[in-house]
Protein backbone atom coordinates (compact mmCIF):
# COMPACT_ATOMS: atom_id res chain seq x y z
CA UNK A 1 0.00 0.00 0.00
CA UNK A 2 2.88 2.51 0.03
CA UNK A 3 2.80 5.09 -1.25
CA UNK A 4 5.71 5.67 -4.77
CA UNK A 5 8.22 8.69 -4.21
CA UNK A 6 5.53 11.93 -5.13
CA UNK A 7 6.67 13.03 -8.80
CA UNK A 8 4.58 15.16 -10.69
CA UNK A 9 1.84 17.62 -10.11
CA UNK A 10 -0.59 16.88 -7.16
CA UNK A 11 -3.22 17.20 -10.27
CA UNK A 12 -1.54 13.92 -11.18
CA UNK A 13 -0.43 12.00 -8.40
CA UNK A 14 -4.18 12.25 -6.34
CA UNK A 15 -5.44 9.91 -9.31
CA UNK A 16 -2.78 7.10 -8.24
CA UNK A 17 -3.50 7.53 -4.61
CA UNK A 18 -5.49 4.87 -2.78
CA UNK A 19 -9.81 5.19 -2.43
CA UNK A 20 -9.96 4.31 1.67
CA UNK A 21 -13.02 4.72 2.14
CA UNK A 22 -14.55 5.29 5.73
CA UNK A 23 -11.90 4.42 8.68
CA UNK A 24 -10.66 4.89 12.32
CA UNK A 25 -8.08 6.10 14.04
CA UNK A 26 -5.89 4.93 17.06
CA UNK A 27 -2.61 5.66 19.00
CA UNK A 28 -0.52 3.69 21.28
CA UNK A 29 -2.22 2.06 23.51
CA UNK A 30 -5.60 3.45 22.68
CA UNK A 31 -7.32 -0.17 22.47
CA UNK A 32 -6.78 -1.44 25.61
CA UNK A 33 -7.93 1.20 27.72
CA UNK A 34 -11.23 0.57 29.31
CA UNK A 35 -14.24 1.84 27.47
CA UNK A 36 -12.47 2.14 23.93
CA UNK A 37 -12.88 0.99 20.61
CA UNK A 38 -12.57 -2.31 19.56
CA UNK A 39 -11.44 -2.07 15.72
CA UNK A 40 -11.16 -5.52 15.10
CA UNK A 41 -14.53 -5.84 16.13
CA UNK A 42 -16.13 -3.41 14.12
CA UNK A 43 -14.26 -4.27 11.10
CA UNK A 44 -16.13 -7.56 12.01
CA UNK A 45 -19.50 -6.07 12.71
CA UNK A 46 -19.28 -3.40 10.34
CA UNK A 47 -16.74 -3.81 7.71
CA UNK A 48 -17.81 -0.64 5.83
CA UNK A 49 -16.75 1.70 8.87
CA UNK A 50 -13.58 0.14 9.21
CA UNK A 51 -12.07 -0.26 6.20
CA UNK A 52 -8.76 1.23 7.42
CA UNK A 53 -6.83 2.24 10.30
CA UNK A 54 -5.04 5.77 11.05
CA UNK A 55 -2.61 5.12 13.22
CA UNK A 56 -1.24 8.05 15.00
CA UNK A 57 2.26 7.62 15.64
CA UNK A 58 5.62 9.04 17.78
CA UNK A 59 8.58 7.51 17.20
CA UNK A 60 9.67 7.41 20.36
CA UNK A 61 6.76 4.57 21.41
CA UNK A 62 6.50 3.32 17.73
CA UNK A 63 3.67 0.87 16.96
CA UNK A 64 1.73 -1.04 19.88
CA UNK A 65 0.38 -4.51 19.18
CA UNK A 66 -3.39 -3.89 18.11
CA UNK A 67 -1.64 -1.77 15.04
CA UNK A 68 0.91 -4.24 14.41
CA UNK A 69 -1.95 -7.22 14.23
CA UNK A 70 -3.63 -4.50 12.07
CA UNK A 71 -0.97 -4.54 9.18
CA UNK A 72 0.00 -8.51 9.64
CA UNK A 73 -3.74 -9.35 8.00
CA UNK A 74 -2.92 -6.94 5.19
CA UNK A 75 -5.17 -4.25 6.08
CA UNK A 76 -5.01 -0.67 4.56
CA UNK A 77 -3.46 2.03 7.33
CA UNK A 78 -2.19 5.79 7.21
CA UNK A 79 0.55 6.88 8.90
CA UNK A 80 -0.55 10.11 11.35
CA UNK A 81 2.09 11.85 12.90
CA UNK A 82 2.50 12.90 16.36
CA UNK A 83 5.58 14.30 16.76
CA UNK A 84 6.99 16.63 14.54
CA UNK A 85 6.95 20.59 14.08
CA UNK A 86 6.77 20.46 9.82
CA UNK A 87 7.91 24.21 9.98
CA UNK A 88 11.05 23.51 11.59
CA UNK A 89 13.78 22.10 8.91
CA UNK A 90 16.26 20.69 11.67
CA UNK A 91 13.33 18.64 13.42
CA UNK A 92 11.92 16.63 10.70
CA UNK A 93 15.33 16.53 9.28
CA UNK A 94 16.79 14.89 12.35
CA UNK A 95 18.16 11.88 11.73
CA UNK A 96 17.52 9.64 14.39
CA UNK A 97 13.61 10.19 14.13
CA UNK A 98 13.67 10.08 9.86
CA UNK A 99 15.03 6.97 10.64
CA UNK A 100 12.22 5.33 12.82
CA UNK A 101 10.04 7.04 10.37
CA UNK A 102 11.20 5.23 7.29
CA UNK A 103 11.30 1.81 9.46
CA UNK A 104 7.56 2.36 10.98
CA UNK A 105 6.56 3.17 6.73
CA UNK A 106 7.96 -0.11 5.86
CA UNK A 107 5.95 -2.15 8.73
CA UNK A 108 3.14 0.15 8.27
CA UNK A 109 2.86 0.40 4.32
CA UNK A 110 0.89 3.18 4.77
CA UNK A 111 -1.17 4.70 2.22
CA UNK A 112 0.50 8.44 2.88
CA UNK A 113 1.58 10.02 6.11
CA UNK A 114 -0.44 12.90 7.52
CA UNK A 115 -1.11 15.16 10.49
CA UNK A 116 -1.29 18.28 12.39
CA UNK A 117 0.53 21.06 10.97
CA UNK A 118 1.37 22.76 14.19
CA UNK A 119 3.69 23.08 16.79
CA UNK A 120 3.92 19.48 18.71
CA UNK A 121 6.58 20.09 21.01
CA UNK A 122 8.12 23.67 22.10
CA UNK A 123 12.20 23.17 21.96
CA UNK A 124 14.04 19.69 21.70
CA UNK A 125 11.30 16.63 21.06
CA UNK A 126 11.16 14.56 23.70
CA UNK A 127 9.12 11.49 24.14
CA UNK A 128 5.83 12.03 25.37
CA UNK A 129 5.89 15.28 24.34
CA UNK A 130 2.85 16.32 23.10
CA UNK A 131 1.70 19.97 23.32
CA UNK A 132 0.26 20.77 19.76
CA UNK A 133 -0.57 24.78 19.10
CA UNK A 134 -1.96 26.05 16.14
CA UNK A 135 0.55 27.46 13.48
CA UNK A 136 1.24 31.31 13.62
CA UNK A 137 -1.12 32.13 10.82
CA UNK A 138 1.16 34.46 8.70
CA UNK A 139 2.00 34.19 5.54
CA UNK A 140 5.84 33.30 5.98
CA UNK A 141 4.70 30.68 8.63
CA UNK A 142 2.82 28.84 5.54
CA UNK A 143 6.01 29.25 3.13
CA UNK A 144 7.97 27.05 6.57
CA UNK A 145 4.83 24.47 6.96
CA UNK A 146 5.24 24.01 2.99
CA UNK A 147 8.78 23.51 2.83
CA UNK A 148 8.53 20.31 5.64
CA UNK A 149 5.73 19.08 3.53
CA UNK A 150 8.41 19.08 0.66
CA UNK A 151 11.11 17.37 2.69
CA UNK A 152 9.46 15.23 4.44
CA UNK A 153 7.59 13.91 1.28
CA UNK A 154 10.88 13.37 -0.47
CA UNK A 155 12.52 11.90 2.81
CA UNK A 156 9.98 9.28 3.19
CA UNK A 157 8.48 8.42 -0.35
CA UNK A 158 5.15 9.18 0.44
CA UNK A 159 3.15 11.56 0.25
CA UNK A 160 2.49 13.82 3.08
CA UNK A 161 -1.14 15.31 3.82
CA UNK A 162 -0.96 18.59 6.52
CA UNK A 163 -3.64 18.62 8.83
CA UNK A 164 -5.43 22.02 10.39
CA UNK A 165 -4.99 21.77 14.11
CA UNK A 166 -7.48 22.28 17.07
CA UNK A 167 -6.91 25.18 19.41
CA UNK A 168 -8.65 27.16 21.34
CA UNK A 169 -6.90 30.53 20.51
CA UNK A 170 -5.15 31.45 17.08
CA UNK A 171 -2.79 34.06 16.46
CA UNK A 172 -2.03 35.78 12.66
CA UNK A 173 -4.04 37.90 10.36
CA UNK A 174 -4.98 34.87 8.12
CA UNK A 175 -7.97 32.63 8.38
CA UNK A 176 -7.16 28.98 9.09
CA UNK A 177 -8.02 28.22 5.38
CA UNK A 178 -6.17 30.98 3.69
CA UNK A 179 -3.53 29.77 5.84
CA UNK A 180 -3.48 25.94 4.51
CA UNK A 181 -4.46 27.81 0.98
CA UNK A 182 -0.89 28.42 0.62
CA UNK A 183 0.61 25.74 2.65
CA UNK A 184 -0.77 23.04 0.00
CA UNK A 185 -0.26 25.43 -3.19
CA UNK A 186 3.37 26.22 -2.37
CA UNK A 187 4.07 22.48 -1.40
CA UNK A 188 1.68 20.98 -4.08
CA UNK A 189 0.40 19.01 -2.02
CA UNK A 190 -2.75 17.06 -0.62
CA UNK A 191 -4.93 18.00 2.41
CA UNK A 192 -6.22 16.62 5.34
CA UNK A 193 -9.36 18.33 6.20
CA UNK A 194 -10.64 18.35 9.72
CA UNK A 195 -14.10 19.10 9.64
CA UNK A 196 -14.55 19.52 13.70
CA UNK A 197 -11.20 21.42 13.99
CA UNK A 198 -12.53 24.02 11.37
CA UNK A 199 -15.81 24.35 13.34
CA UNK A 200 -13.88 25.27 16.46
CA UNK A 201 -11.96 27.86 14.37
CA UNK A 202 -14.87 29.49 13.07
CA UNK A 203 -16.47 29.51 17.08
CA UNK A 204 -13.45 30.69 18.98
CA UNK A 205 -12.51 33.58 16.17
CA UNK A 206 -16.76 34.76 16.31
CA UNK A 207 -17.49 34.18 12.47
CA UNK A 208 -20.71 32.52 11.37
CA UNK A 209 -20.59 28.71 10.18
CA UNK A 210 -19.53 29.56 6.79
CA UNK A 211 -18.02 33.15 6.77
CA UNK A 212 -14.75 32.82 4.83
CA UNK A 213 -15.33 29.10 4.33
CA UNK A 214 -12.70 29.13 0.79
CA UNK A 215 -10.66 26.55 -0.34
CA UNK A 216 -9.57 24.64 -3.07
CA UNK A 217 -11.52 21.17 -2.46
CA UNK A 218 -9.94 19.42 -5.52
CA UNK A 219 -6.41 19.62 -3.11
CA UNK A 220 -8.91 17.57 0.16
CA UNK A 221 -7.50 14.04 -0.40
CA UNK A 222 -9.05 12.91 3.51
CA UNK A 223 -12.04 14.42 6.14
CA UNK A 224 -11.63 13.82 9.77
CA UNK A 225 -14.92 13.92 11.50
CA UNK A 226 -15.11 14.49 15.12
CA UNK A 227 -17.16 14.86 18.14
CA UNK A 228 -16.77 17.91 20.75
CA UNK A 229 -17.71 19.09 24.14
CA UNK A 230 -18.48 22.98 24.40
CA UNK A 231 -17.19 24.87 27.87
CA UNK A 232 -17.14 28.09 29.21
CA UNK A 233 -13.64 29.97 30.50
CA UNK A 234 -14.51 32.47 32.63
CA UNK A 235 -17.21 33.41 30.43
CA UNK A 236 -15.76 32.67 27.34
CA UNK A 237 -16.87 29.65 25.39
CA UNK A 238 -14.64 27.46 24.22
CA UNK A 239 -14.73 23.73 22.14
CA UNK A 240 -12.70 21.15 22.86
CA UNK A 241 -11.60 18.63 20.58
CA UNK A 242 -12.63 15.81 22.70
CA UNK A 243 -13.32 12.66 20.46
CA UNK A 244 -17.01 12.24 22.05
CA UNK A 245 -19.11 9.90 19.90
CA UNK A 246 -21.67 13.36 19.43
CA UNK A 247 -20.75 15.57 16.89
CA UNK A 248 -22.43 18.62 16.73
CA UNK A 249 -24.33 20.51 13.61
CA UNK A 250 -21.63 22.37 13.12
CA UNK A 251 -19.60 19.78 12.47
CA UNK A 252 -21.55 17.77 10.01
CA UNK A 253 -22.81 21.07 8.26
CA UNK A 254 -19.41 21.86 7.28
CA UNK A 255 -18.91 18.00 6.26
CA UNK A 256 -21.64 17.88 3.97
CA UNK A 257 -20.59 21.23 2.66
CA UNK A 258 -16.69 19.71 1.60
CA UNK A 259 -17.56 16.43 0.79
CA UNK A 260 -20.55 18.26 -2.23
CA UNK A 261 -17.10 20.04 -3.40
CA UNK A 262 -14.15 17.58 -2.44
CA UNK A 263 -13.68 15.68 -5.83
CA UNK A 264 -10.95 14.03 -5.16
CA UNK A 265 -12.18 12.64 -1.18
CA UNK A 266 -10.55 9.19 -0.63
CA UNK A 267 -11.06 8.66 2.86
CA UNK A 268 -13.25 9.92 6.13
CA UNK A 269 -11.86 9.21 9.50
CA UNK A 270 -14.52 9.11 12.83
CA UNK A 271 -12.19 10.53 15.60
CA UNK A 272 -13.90 8.13 18.28
CA UNK A 273 -11.11 5.40 19.50
CA UNK A 274 -12.16 6.47 23.28
CA UNK A 275 -16.13 5.43 22.87
CA UNK A 276 -17.44 1.85 23.10
CA UNK A 277 -18.08 0.40 19.59
CA UNK A 278 -21.74 0.73 20.06
CA UNK A 279 -21.98 4.51 20.86
CA UNK A 280 -20.38 4.97 17.75
CA UNK A 281 -22.32 3.53 14.93
CA UNK A 282 -24.97 6.24 14.60
CA UNK A 283 -22.35 8.60 13.68
CA UNK A 284 -21.14 6.15 11.16
CA UNK A 285 -24.05 5.29 9.43
CA UNK A 286 -24.71 9.48 9.06
CA UNK A 287 -20.88 9.42 7.45
CA UNK A 288 -22.62 6.73 5.16
CA UNK A 289 -24.91 8.63 4.37
CA UNK A 290 -23.80 11.85 3.03
CA UNK A 291 -20.42 10.54 1.57
CA UNK A 292 -20.39 6.86 -0.08
CA UNK A 293 -16.90 5.82 -0.92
Amino acid sequence: MLSAHPAGPFSHRVAGLPRLGIGVSTEYGAARSPGSLDVFALAHAHPRFAAFLEVGIEVGKGLDDDARRWVAQGRPATYHFLDVNLDDAADELDDDWLASVRDTVQVLQPAWLCGDAGLWHFGRRDRGHMLLLPPILVDDAATDFASGVRRLAAATGCEVLPENPPGTVFVGDLHVLEFFTRVCERADCGMLLDVAHLAMFQHVTGRGLFDDIAFPWERVVEVHVAGTSERLVDGFSVVDDSHTAQVSAATWSLFEHVVARARNLKAVVFECERNRNDDVIEAFERIARIWSP
